[in-house]
């Protein structure tokens, strides 16, 4: 899978990409979960560029599939999450992310896996959450 600087609008870009497509199946309510979060202005990325994204992503996973099988192992997912560093961005990608694998009211097996290995890679860094006043 290729690699991105860290904090680029790229490395956030897939990690949207994925959290769609980790299941298996894109759905239309995690497109929509997407467009309402607003992530996409924030990262400053159009929509056309996230589907060229999107299309990369499937690519990167398909050139490295087993036994025709797309598997995307612990090692490979703490890669794409290294790459995003900042906390603030952290928390907001995380947020996003958690908003798209719910979209569909199912959170399948890979989205938790994601999304755990998110939290546990992401909250061990201080700041990750939000200071309460």
């Amino acid at each position: 899978m290729r690699a991105y600087p860290p904090d680029s609008p790229d490395a956030a870009g897939r990690l949207l990409a994925l959290t769609m497509i980790v299941d298996g199946k894109l759905a239309v309510s995690e497109l929509a979960a997407l467009d309402s979060s607003k992530i996409l202005d924030h990262i400053d990325i159009d929509l056309a560029r996230f589907q060229g994204m999107l299309q990369d992503l499937c690519d990167d996973l398909l050139s490295s599939q087993l036994d025709d099988a797309v598997q995307l192992d612990d090692a490979a997912i703490d890669r794409v999450l290294a790459e995003i560093a900042d906390p603030d961005l952290r928390r907001q990608l995380f947020d996003a992310m958690w908003c798209i694998a719910d979209a569909d009211n199912l959170l399948a097996d890979a989205e938790a896996v994601l999304l755990t290995r998110a939290s546990n890679a992401w909250s061990a860094e201080r700041n990750f959450r939000a200071a309460v006043a």
